[in-house]
Protein backbone atom coordinates (compact mmCIF):
# COMPACT_ATOMS: atom_id res chain seq x y z
CA UNK A 1 0.00 0.00 0.00
CA UNK A 2 1.20 3.60 -0.82
CA UNK A 3 1.39 6.01 1.97
CA UNK A 4 -1.95 7.16 3.49
CA UNK A 5 -3.75 10.22 1.15
CA UNK A 6 -5.91 11.54 3.75
CA UNK A 7 -9.12 13.10 2.17
CA UNK A 8 -11.35 13.06 5.52
CA UNK A 9 -10.40 16.64 6.61
CA UNK A 10 -14.75 17.70 6.58
CA UNK A 11 -14.32 15.24 9.86
CA UNK A 12 -10.96 16.63 11.04
CA UNK A 13 -7.92 17.54 9.58
CA UNK A 14 -4.41 15.48 9.13
CA UNK A 15 -1.80 15.27 9.67
CA UNK A 16 -1.56 18.60 12.06
CA UNK A 17 1.16 21.58 11.18
CA UNK A 18 4.48 20.79 12.83
CA UNK A 19 4.13 24.34 14.29
CA UNK A 20 1.01 22.78 15.93
CA UNK A 21 2.39 20.00 17.39
CA UNK A 22 5.84 21.60 18.45
CA UNK A 23 3.63 23.93 20.43
CA UNK A 24 1.48 21.24 22.07
CA UNK A 25 4.80 19.43 22.99
CA UNK A 26 6.34 22.37 24.83
CA UNK A 27 3.10 23.13 26.32
CA UNK A 28 3.39 19.84 28.06
CA UNK A 29 6.43 20.07 29.24
CA UNK A 30 5.57 23.06 31.64
CA UNK A 31 2.89 23.40 34.87
CA UNK A 32 -0.53 24.52 33.96
CA UNK A 33 -1.12 28.12 34.11
CA UNK A 34 -4.89 29.90 34.62
CA UNK A 35 -5.73 32.62 36.33
CA UNK A 36 -7.27 31.58 40.01
CA UNK A 37 -6.25 28.00 39.58
CA UNK A 38 -2.47 28.52 39.51
CA UNK A 39 -0.07 29.95 41.68
CA UNK A 40 2.53 29.20 39.14
CA UNK A 41 4.67 32.55 38.54
CA UNK A 42 5.61 33.49 34.86
CA UNK A 43 4.03 30.67 33.07
CA UNK A 44 2.52 31.65 29.41
CA UNK A 45 -1.44 32.52 29.47
CA UNK A 46 -2.57 30.15 26.91
CA UNK A 47 -6.12 30.93 27.47
CA UNK A 48 -5.96 34.53 27.60
CA UNK A 49 -3.68 34.94 24.69
CA UNK A 50 -6.05 32.45 22.84
CA UNK A 51 -9.12 34.54 23.22
CA UNK A 52 -6.99 37.21 22.26
CA UNK A 53 -5.86 35.47 18.91
CA UNK A 54 -9.79 34.71 18.51
CA UNK A 55 -10.73 38.14 18.77
CA UNK A 56 -8.19 39.51 15.70
CA UNK A 57 -8.67 36.41 13.87
CA UNK A 58 -12.61 36.89 13.71
CA UNK A 59 -12.53 40.77 13.95
CA UNK A 60 -14.71 40.91 17.06
CA UNK A 61 -14.64 41.35 21.11
CA UNK A 62 -14.07 41.55 23.26
CA UNK A 63 -12.00 39.02 23.83
CA UNK A 64 -13.63 37.19 26.73
CA UNK A 65 -17.08 37.20 24.88
CA UNK A 66 -14.93 33.90 23.25
CA UNK A 67 -16.14 30.78 25.17
CA UNK A 68 -14.21 27.67 24.81
CA UNK A 69 -15.59 24.43 24.50
CA UNK A 70 -15.27 20.94 23.56
CA UNK A 71 -15.85 21.36 19.85
CA UNK A 72 -18.74 22.80 17.56
CA UNK A 73 -21.54 20.13 18.73
CA UNK A 74 -21.33 21.72 22.49
CA UNK A 75 -20.52 25.19 21.24
CA UNK A 76 -24.31 24.77 19.17
CA UNK A 77 -25.88 23.11 22.31
CA UNK A 78 -24.61 25.79 24.74
CA UNK A 79 -25.55 28.33 22.24
CA UNK A 80 -29.41 26.87 21.32
CA UNK A 81 -30.48 25.67 24.46
CA UNK A 82 -28.94 28.46 26.45
CA UNK A 83 -31.06 31.36 24.09
CA UNK A 84 -33.86 28.79 24.75
CA UNK A 85 -33.38 28.54 28.65
CA UNK A 86 -33.55 32.02 28.40
CA UNK A 87 -37.37 32.51 27.18
CA UNK A 88 -40.06 32.63 29.22
CA UNK A 89 -42.46 31.36 26.70
CA UNK A 90 -42.25 28.67 23.46
CA UNK A 91 -40.50 30.54 20.79
CA UNK A 92 -41.02 29.66 16.73
CA UNK A 93 -37.00 28.34 15.36
CA UNK A 94 -36.04 28.51 11.93
CA UNK A 95 -33.34 26.18 10.73
CA UNK A 96 -32.42 24.96 7.03
CA UNK A 97 -32.11 21.47 5.56
CA UNK A 98 -28.45 21.83 4.94
CA UNK A 99 -27.92 21.47 9.03
CA UNK A 100 -25.50 18.91 10.58
CA UNK A 101 -27.28 17.13 13.59
CA UNK A 102 -25.42 19.21 15.27
CA UNK A 103 -28.01 21.64 14.93
CA UNK A 104 -31.37 19.49 14.27
CA UNK A 105 -31.04 16.94 17.19
CA UNK A 106 -31.04 20.03 19.84
CA UNK A 107 -33.64 21.58 17.56
CA UNK A 108 -36.08 18.36 17.20
CA UNK A 109 -35.24 17.82 21.27
CA UNK A 110 -36.31 20.94 22.22
CA UNK A 111 -39.18 21.10 19.70
CA UNK A 112 -40.16 17.50 21.47
CA UNK A 113 -40.25 19.41 24.59
CA UNK A 114 -42.84 21.98 23.23
CA UNK A 115 -40.20 24.32 23.91
CA UNK A 116 -39.63 25.39 20.46
CA UNK A 117 -41.87 25.24 17.00
CA UNK A 118 -39.76 24.73 14.68
CA UNK A 119 -39.83 25.23 10.71
CA UNK A 120 -36.93 23.88 8.45
CA UNK A 121 -36.53 26.17 5.10
CA UNK A 122 -35.21 23.88 2.40
CA UNK A 123 -31.98 24.30 0.17
CA UNK A 124 -32.39 25.15 -3.63
CA UNK A 125 -28.85 24.04 -5.19
CA UNK A 126 -27.55 23.78 -1.92
CA UNK A 127 -28.06 27.33 -0.79
CA UNK A 128 -30.61 29.18 1.22
CA UNK A 129 -31.88 32.77 0.53
CA UNK A 130 -32.46 35.64 2.53
CA UNK A 131 -36.04 35.51 0.85
CA UNK A 132 -35.86 31.77 1.65
CA UNK A 133 -35.49 33.02 5.53
CA UNK A 134 -37.75 36.15 5.13
CA UNK A 135 -40.61 33.98 4.27
CA UNK A 136 -39.95 31.37 6.97
CA UNK A 137 -39.95 34.18 9.87
CA UNK A 138 -43.42 34.87 11.85
CA UNK A 139 -44.14 36.91 14.33
CA UNK A 140 -43.24 34.96 17.02
CA UNK A 141 -40.01 33.90 15.45
CA UNK A 142 -36.98 34.24 17.82
CA UNK A 143 -34.30 32.37 16.72
CA UNK A 144 -32.81 31.49 13.29
CA UNK A 145 -29.97 28.73 13.10
CA UNK A 146 -28.04 27.61 10.24
CA UNK A 147 -24.69 26.58 9.10
CA UNK A 148 -22.29 29.02 7.36
CA UNK A 149 -20.93 25.87 5.24
CA UNK A 150 -22.53 23.10 4.31
CA UNK A 151 -20.46 19.56 5.17
CA UNK A 152 -22.19 17.90 2.76
CA UNK A 153 -22.72 19.91 -0.95
CA UNK A 154 -18.99 22.61 0.07
CA UNK A 155 -21.82 25.49 -0.62
CA UNK A 156 -21.29 28.55 1.54
CA UNK A 157 -24.71 30.08 2.40
CA UNK A 158 -24.90 34.37 2.66
CA UNK A 159 -24.73 34.90 6.16
CA UNK A 160 -24.51 39.13 5.67
CA UNK A 161 -27.83 39.29 4.03
CA UNK A 162 -29.45 36.66 6.02
CA UNK A 163 -27.53 38.36 9.10
CA UNK A 164 -28.59 41.86 8.85
CA UNK A 165 -32.59 41.09 7.81
CA UNK A 166 -32.66 39.19 11.34
CA UNK A 167 -31.03 42.14 12.92
CA UNK A 168 -33.28 44.55 12.25
CA UNK A 169 -36.02 42.47 13.63
CA UNK A 170 -34.33 41.02 16.83
CA UNK A 171 -33.80 38.05 15.63
CA UNK A 172 -31.59 35.71 17.51
CA UNK A 173 -28.68 34.39 14.75
CA UNK A 174 -26.92 31.56 15.79
CA UNK A 175 -24.28 30.34 12.39
CA UNK A 176 -22.40 26.86 12.71
CA UNK A 177 -18.99 27.59 11.18
CA UNK A 178 -17.56 24.59 11.82
CA UNK A 179 -16.69 24.14 8.38
CA UNK A 180 -15.84 27.68 7.42
CA UNK A 181 -13.75 28.98 10.49
CA UNK A 182 -10.22 28.70 9.28
CA UNK A 183 -11.02 27.98 5.75
CA UNK A 184 -12.74 31.44 4.47
CA UNK A 185 -12.44 34.51 5.85
CA UNK A 186 -15.21 35.34 8.56
CA UNK A 187 -15.08 38.94 9.70
CA UNK A 188 -18.01 39.56 12.59
CA UNK A 189 -17.22 43.14 12.34
CA UNK A 190 -19.40 43.39 9.37
CA UNK A 191 -21.50 40.18 9.36
CA UNK A 192 -24.61 40.63 11.90
CA UNK A 193 -24.25 37.21 14.19
CA UNK A 194 -25.30 36.94 17.94
CA UNK A 195 -23.51 33.74 18.24
CA UNK A 196 -20.87 32.00 16.06
CA UNK A 197 -19.96 27.89 16.98
CA UNK A 198 -16.72 27.04 15.44
CA UNK A 199 -13.98 24.21 16.25
CA UNK A 200 -10.43 23.72 16.43
CA UNK A 201 -9.90 20.33 14.63
CA UNK A 202 -10.63 21.01 11.30
CA UNK A 203 -9.46 24.08 9.55
CA UNK A 204 -8.04 25.76 12.26
CA UNK A 205 -5.52 22.63 12.72
CA UNK A 206 -5.97 21.95 16.09
CA UNK A 207 -6.50 18.95 18.14
CA UNK A 208 -9.62 16.94 18.53
CA UNK A 209 -11.86 18.12 21.96
CA UNK A 210 -11.47 21.76 21.24
CA UNK A 211 -14.00 24.16 20.22
CA UNK A 212 -15.09 27.97 20.55
CA UNK A 213 -18.26 29.46 20.64
CA UNK A 214 -18.41 33.88 20.04
CA UNK A 215 -21.70 35.69 21.69
CA UNK A 216 -22.18 39.49 20.90
CA UNK A 217 -24.14 39.82 24.18
CA UNK A 218 -23.77 36.90 26.75
CA UNK A 219 -26.72 38.02 28.49
CA UNK A 220 -28.95 36.50 25.70
CA UNK A 221 -27.98 32.80 26.61
CA UNK A 222 -28.21 31.17 29.77
CA UNK A 223 -25.77 28.81 31.18
CA UNK A 224 -26.71 25.42 30.85
CA UNK A 225 -23.97 23.93 32.98
CA UNK A 226 -22.72 24.85 36.71
CA UNK A 227 -19.58 24.05 38.31
CA UNK A 228 -16.29 25.18 39.61
CA UNK A 229 -14.53 28.35 37.67
CA UNK A 230 -11.65 29.40 39.66
CA UNK A 231 -13.05 32.76 40.64
CA UNK A 232 -16.44 34.02 42.97
CA UNK A 233 -16.60 30.90 44.48
CA UNK A 234 -18.83 31.55 47.44
CA UNK A 235 -21.26 32.63 45.57
CA UNK A 236 -24.08 30.07 45.10
CA UNK A 237 -25.22 30.14 41.80
CA UNK A 238 -23.17 30.25 38.10
CA UNK A 239 -21.30 33.23 38.12
CA UNK A 240 -22.37 35.47 35.56
CA UNK A 241 -19.22 36.98 34.62
CA UNK A 242 -17.60 35.97 31.06
CA UNK A 243 -15.98 34.27 30.29
CA UNK A 244 -16.86 32.07 33.05
CA UNK A 245 -20.52 31.70 32.67
CA UNK A 246 -20.45 29.01 30.48
CA UNK A 247 -16.87 27.22 30.93
CA UNK A 248 -16.88 24.83 33.89
CA UNK A 249 -14.42 22.80 35.62
CA UNK A 250 -10.67 22.27 34.37
CA UNK A 251 -10.18 23.29 30.74
CA UNK A 252 -8.36 21.39 28.06
CA UNK A 253 -5.41 23.32 28.73
CA UNK A 254 -3.70 20.91 25.27
CA UNK A 255 -6.43 21.89 22.89
CA UNK A 256 -6.56 25.49 23.80
CA UNK A 257 -2.83 25.61 22.88
CA UNK A 258 -3.02 23.63 19.61
CA UNK A 259 -5.93 26.23 18.81
CA UNK A 260 -4.00 29.28 19.31
CA UNK A 261 -0.79 27.42 17.38
CA UNK A 262 -3.44 26.72 14.33
CA UNK A 263 -4.65 30.23 14.36
CA UNK A 264 -1.40 31.46 13.91
CA UNK A 265 -0.28 28.47 11.44
CA UNK A 266 -3.32 29.67 8.99
CA UNK A 267 -2.25 33.29 9.61
CA UNK A 268 1.04 32.59 8.51
CA UNK A 269 -0.15 31.48 5.28
CA UNK A 270 -3.18 33.94 4.96
CA UNK A 271 -6.40 32.77 5.02
CA UNK A 272 -7.02 33.79 1.79
CA UNK A 273 -3.83 32.04 -0.08
CA UNK A 274 -4.96 28.78 1.77
CA UNK A 275 -8.80 29.09 0.73
CA UNK A 276 -7.27 29.84 -2.88
CA UNK A 277 -4.73 26.87 -2.91
CA UNK A 278 -7.27 23.98 -1.25
CA UNK A 279 -9.63 24.98 -4.04
CA UNK A 280 -7.45 24.63 -7.10
CA UNK A 281 -6.18 21.25 -5.35
CA UNK A 282 -10.02 19.97 -4.83
CA UNK A 283 -10.36 20.93 -8.40
CA UNK A 284 -7.79 18.47 -9.48
CA UNK A 285 -9.64 15.57 -7.88
CA UNK A 286 -12.90 17.07 -9.32
CA UNK A 287 -12.09 17.82 -12.76
CA UNK A 288 -10.12 14.10 -12.95
CA UNK A 289 -13.76 12.29 -12.06
CA UNK A 290 -16.32 14.75 -12.99
CA UNK A 291 -18.28 13.00 -16.54
CA UNK A 292 -16.48 9.56 -15.90
CA UNK A 293 -18.36 6.17 -17.02
CA UNK A 294 -19.84 5.02 -13.34
CA UNK A 295 -18.70 8.03 -11.25
CA UNK A 296 -21.74 9.82 -9.79
CA UNK A 297 -20.31 13.46 -8.69
CA UNK A 298 -22.70 15.74 -6.92
CA UNK A 299 -20.16 18.57 -6.06
CA UNK A 300 -18.94 19.89 -9.35
CA UNK A 301 -18.47 23.59 -8.40
CA UNK A 302 -17.87 23.38 -4.78
CA UNK A 303 -17.47 26.81 -2.38
CA UNK A 304 -15.50 24.50 0.19
CA UNK A 305 -13.28 21.52 -0.21
CA UNK A 306 -15.79 18.45 -0.19
CA UNK A 307 -15.99 16.35 -3.18
CA UNK A 308 -19.46 14.10 -3.03
CA UNK A 309 -19.66 10.93 -5.40
CA UNK A 310 -21.13 7.75 -5.48
CA UNK A 311 -19.44 4.96 -7.88
CA UNK A 312 -22.62 3.31 -9.89
CA UNK A 313 -23.47 -0.47 -8.69
CA UNK A 314 -21.56 -0.13 -5.69
CA UNK A 315 -22.52 1.09 -2.13
CA UNK A 316 -20.46 3.85 -0.67
CA UNK A 317 -19.26 1.83 2.48
CA UNK A 318 -17.75 -0.67 -0.10
CA UNK A 319 -16.23 2.08 -2.26
CA UNK A 320 -15.02 3.81 0.57
CA UNK A 321 -13.63 0.15 1.92
CA UNK A 322 -11.50 -0.81 -1.25
CA UNK A 323 -10.62 3.34 -1.62
CA UNK A 324 -8.87 2.65 2.80
CA UNK A 325 -7.51 -0.71 2.61
CA UNK A 326 -6.92 -1.43 -1.30
CA UNK A 327 -5.30 2.13 -1.89
CA UNK A 328 -4.65 3.99 1.70
CA UNK A 329 -7.44 6.90 0.21
CA UNK A 330 -9.23 7.86 3.64
CA UNK A 331 -12.59 8.92 2.98
CA UNK A 332 -16.17 8.75 4.83
CA UNK A 333 -19.14 7.49 3.51
CA UNK A 334 -22.68 7.23 4.67
CA UNK A 335 -25.06 10.44 5.79
CA UNK A 336 -22.27 12.76 7.30
CA UNK A 337 -24.70 13.43 10.29
CA UNK A 338 -26.76 15.61 7.46
CA UNK A 339 -29.57 13.32 6.57
CA UNK A 340 -32.00 16.05 5.70
CA UNK A 341 -29.61 17.44 2.54
CA UNK A 342 -28.64 13.80 1.19
CA UNK A 343 -32.78 13.27 1.11
CA UNK A 344 -32.44 15.99 -2.13
CA UNK A 345 -30.06 14.53 -3.75
CA UNK A 346 -30.58 12.74 -6.66
CA UNK A 347 -29.21 9.02 -6.04
CA UNK A 348 -27.07 10.21 -3.23
CA UNK A 349 -29.02 9.23 -0.26
CA UNK A 350 -25.73 8.08 0.90
CA UNK A 351 -22.40 8.80 -0.92
CA UNK A 352 -18.67 9.19 -0.22
CA UNK A 353 -17.39 12.45 1.09
CA UNK A 354 -13.60 13.48 0.11
CA UNK A 355 -12.53 16.58 1.57
CA UNK A 356 -9.22 18.08 2.02
CA UNK A 357 -7.60 20.65 3.27
CA UNK A 358 -4.25 23.18 2.87
CA UNK A 359 -1.94 20.26 3.28
CA UNK A 360 -3.03 18.08 0.61
CA UNK A 361 -1.16 18.01 -2.54
CA UNK A 362 -2.33 18.23 -6.29
CA UNK A 363 -0.27 14.88 -6.72
CA UNK A 364 -2.30 13.26 -3.59
CA UNK A 365 -5.35 14.52 -5.63
CA UNK A 366 -4.38 12.73 -8.77
CA UNK A 367 -3.56 9.15 -7.25
CA UNK A 368 -6.89 9.37 -5.51
CA UNK A 369 -8.88 10.33 -9.28
CA UNK A 370 -6.60 7.24 -10.63
CA UNK A 371 -7.49 4.73 -7.95
CA UNK A 372 -11.33 5.67 -7.44
CA UNK A 373 -11.68 5.17 -11.44
CA UNK A 374 -9.77 1.97 -11.05
CA UNK A 375 -12.70 1.20 -8.01
CA UNK A 376 -15.43 1.97 -10.52
CA UNK A 377 -13.99 0.04 -13.29
CA UNK A 378 -13.56 -2.97 -10.88
CA UNK A 379 -17.32 -3.28 -10.02
CA UNK A 380 -18.30 -5.69 -12.35
CA UNK A 381 -14.94 -7.85 -11.36
CA UNK A 382 -15.73 -8.52 -7.76
CA UNK A 383 -12.64 -7.34 -6.99
CA UNK A 384 -12.17 -7.91 -2.79
CA UNK A 385 -9.87 -6.44 -0.91
CA UNK A 386 -8.81 -7.66 3.09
Amino acid sequence: MDDIIYLNNAATTWPKPGPVMQAVEESLRLPYYEEGRSSVPGQTDYLSLTRDALARFFRAGPPEHFVFTQNATDSLNVAIQGFVKRQDRPIHVVTTDLEHNSVLRPLRTLEAGKKISLTIVPSTDGRVSVDAIRQAVREETGMVVMTHGSNVLGTVQDIGSIGAFLKDRGIFFCVDAAQTAGQIPIDLSTVPVDALAFTGHKALFGLPGIGGLYLADPEQVDPIRQGGTGVNSKYPLQTPEMPMKFEVGTPNHPGIVSLLAGIRFVESVGIGEAARSTMATTRVLIDAIRSQPGILLYTKDPDLPVVLFNIEGMHCNTVSRILGRGYGVITRPGLHCAPLIHQRIPGGEESVRASLSYLNTEEECRKAAEYILEVAGSVDKKIEFA
